[in-house]
């Protein structure tokens, strides 16, 4: 075959097109440490201590029908995605937790875990229909709690906590609430008396300006005192009125927690921040330093990032 010899301007145009398509194939398809759903681009300022844990975030996978009366379907979050959090953050434990958008059906859950492989846990969502055969299925598969999302309507509510409580107790789980300040309040009685042990998510979501005179801190406080209950240092972002950079008011609540309960504390990152409230996609590296600051101490932070959800969730 006889070459034609380019000349000078098309030699030009094919360098130039050239040079774009190494770019766009052999360079990152993001900007080095951004992360779908979060902002920033850095890393923690803290690094976080051999076998930390994020106690707490989701999967979204639009293959999985949503519940019929899901109030929240968020876009795709994919493990793929968030393991370039995990990267970012340098924790090595996670614990996916089922989001609301689908109800019952933990099919979505299940696969985000096998996965993951190692290092992972799951809390999953049933209601009273659900078999001890599936219960113990999902322990096998590394289900270790189950959750009661009622701050919004889902798939549970109040009434199944009791009795779900009692189905749970003999394989070791536990039981997280989503519940708002008022309903922690106004069911005390019945948190304080399930045979399991309580996680309150997102540190109780007590209502600001003046969280401690609400009485569900009280609750919170003295269940974990007692050794009954644990709580998150997580979405800081829903219930503060200060927000970035210093969420200074939920800070206030966090802290208290620490001083009162340091063994009973986790922290969870809540990727991909379904419900951000009005400040926006928060900064993951900035949330983990400022769950790390308000620990304060080296013992403590170990306690909330290793030792405390080891002991909860079985790592």
């Amino acid at each position: 075959m006889t070459r034609v010899p380019m000349t000078r301007r098309q030699f030009a145009v094919f360098a130039s097109g050239l040079a774009t398509s190494v770019l766009a194939n052999t360079g990152p398809s993001r900007a080095e440490g951004e992360v779908p759903f979060s902002a920033g681009t850095e890393k923690p300022s803290f690094k976080a201590p051999k076998d930390a844990c994020d106690s707490h975030f989701h999967i979204y996978n639009s293959k999985f029908p949503a519940a019929p009366n899901a109030s929240l379907i968020p876009p795709d979050a994919s493990v793929a995605d968030y393991l370039r959090l995990r990267e970012r953050l340098g924790f090595e434990r996670c614990v996916i937790v089922q989001p609301s958008t689908y109800g019952t059906d933990n099919s979505g859950l299940l696969e985000a875990l096998q996965q993951f492989g190692t290092n992972v846990r799951g809390i999953a969502v049933v209601d009273t229909s659900v078999s001890d055969d599936e219960l113990k299925r999902l322990d096998g598969l590394g289900v270790r709690g189950i959750r009661f999302n009622l701050g919004r309507a889902g798939a549970t509510t109040v009434d199944m906590i009791a009795p779900l409580s009692q189905r749970v107790a003999p394989l070791g789980w536990h039981i997280q609430v989503h519940m708002k300040g008022d309903d922690i309040a106004k069911n005390a009685d019945l948190l304080a008396n399930l045979p399991v042990t309580v996680v309150f998510d997102h540190l109780g979501r007590l209502p600001q300006p003046n969280p401690f005179a609400h009485r569900a801190f009280k609750v919170v406080q003295d269940l974990l005192s007692r050794g009954k209950a644990y709580t998150k240092i997580s979405s800081l972002y829903q219930d503060t009125l200060v927000g970035p950079p210093t969420y200074e008011d939920v800070a206030a609540v966090a802290k208290a927690y620490l001083q009162a309960a340091p063994d009973r504390v986790l922290w969870g990152s809540d990727w991909p921040h379904p419900s951000p409230g009005k400040h926006g996609k928060p900064n993951d590296a900035q949330m983990m330093d400022l769950a790390s600051a308000w620990a304060a101490d080296e013992a403590t932070i170990q306690k909330v990032f290793v030792d405390n959800p080891a002991k909860l969730y079985g790592f």
